[in-house]
């Protein structure tokens, strides 16, 4: 049986929600709307049930990812990014608010959620679009009040995947002034001893998403073939095909 969710609107908003705030992706790591049913003054739509609540919860629980863990969770993310941005589609507020887990067993699937300030790009025309996303995750082209375009979610990736290896930010500060100014100069490092120990290449697929010129910020798609990230996938697919393996053998037996 498929399990679902419904949320209930209003009328009056509902041509905004189904434009924007509910964008519908075929893609498993997006969260998919599967039906619209009006009673009464309000429309209910009908998601993908989801279970084990924000990724930003998940963190602060674990307090940090594994390498292995923030490589699979960003594969996920870059997965649904790239699906975006191959439908011209830039979320503009990816955080760790912004992704669902499928349930609460470690290793569940992270859903995209919330495109409410999500926008339809000409290819990869730069554009001033307004500003819009949150402090933390804002790229420094939005910042300078720039032309931007997909790179911005490829910023937020970036952010995004330094905070699942240590658990706090790249760029913070309580002044917004001083914490903007740190991003648009790019001012993050790899402390000591929370970073003495993530590989290099870990920090180089950061390095690759905060680069500060959008042009040659890495893209999804680029992401996605990183060692970092194949390693990984090929890692875990070993696992899985000798699991499979030795459960054929162990029936046969």
């Amino acid at each position: 049986m498929l399990e679902l969710q419904m949320l209930c609107y209003n009328l009056l908003g509902l041509s905004a929600v189904l434009n924007d705030e509910v964008l519908v992706l075929p893609v498993q790591t997006a969260m998919r709307l599967h039906d619209s049913i009006p009673e009464e003054g309000f429309h209910y739509l009908v998601f993908d049930l989801v279970t084990g609540g924000e990724l930003f919860e998940d963190i602060v629980a674990r307090e940090y990812y594994s390498e292995a863990d923030a490589s699979h969770c960003i594969q996920q993310i870059l997965e649904a990014v790239l699906h975006c941005h191959q439908n011209d589609i830039v979320h503009r507020d990816l955080k760790p608010e912004n992704l669902l887990l499928a349930s609460k067993q470690k290793g569940a699937a992270v859903k995209l959620a919330d495109f409410g300030l999500a926008i339809e790009v000409n290819g990869d025309q730069q554009a001033w679009y307004g500003f819009a996303g949150t402090p933390g995750y804002l790229s420094p082209e939005v910042l300078r009040k720039d032309p931007y375009g997909k790179p911005v979610d490829m910023w937020a990736c970036g952010v995004i995947l330094y905070i699942l290896l240590v658990g706090y930010p790249p760029f913070w500060d309580e002044d917004q002034h001083k914490l903007y100014s740190q991003i648009k100069a790019g001012a993050y490092d790899y402390p000591s001893p929370e970073w003495d120990t993530v590989t290099p290449e870990a920090k180089n697929l950061i390095n690759s998403m905060l680069n500060l010129n959008p042009a040659k910020r890495i893209t999804a798609e680029q992401a996605l073939r990183h060692p970092w990230i194949c390693v990984s996938t090929e890692g875990a697919l070993f696992i899985t095909l000798h699991r499979i393996e030795f459960i054929e053998i162990f029936q046969g037996s």
